[in-house]
């Protein structure tokens, strides 16, 4: 069973950065498809952003420009570099695996707060 594990949230001002690292148990491999989402109180989770083996991203408009995903396929890690954050982007923050574009993976989420 693949598992993921979350890491880098915390508080922050807005304006502020933080940035979430995703580790992943098992290899990436060339199909594998990693995501950020987030899930903020009493909304359903979202996409924030995907990136494939090869690097190609995508990103929810919100946060186009201020939100860079990458990967280390050697480390078998996501990062999400989070930049001049807002207080709508408080939310618990979800790595997520798509295998085969059949088998889905999640992480337990990262809590990020961001204050006014």
């Amino acid at each position: 069973q693949v598992q993921l594990v979350e890491s880098g949230g915390g508080l922050v001002q807005a304006g502020g950065s933080l940035r979430l690292s995703c580790a992943v148990s098992e290899t990436i491999i060339k199909d594998d498809v990693m995501a950020w989402y987030r899930q903020a109180t009493g909304m359903p989770r979202a996409t924030v952003a995907t990136i494939t083996h090869d690097g190609r991203t995508a990103y929810v408009g919100t946060v186009k420009g201020r939100f860079t995903i990458s990967r280390d396929n050697a480390q078998n890690t996501v990062y999400l570099q989070m930049n001049n954050l807002k207080p709508e982007d408080t939310a618990i923050y979800y790595c997520n695996m798509v295998r085969l574009g059949t088998m889905n993976y999640w992480g337990k989420g990262t809590l990020v707060t961001v204050s006014s």
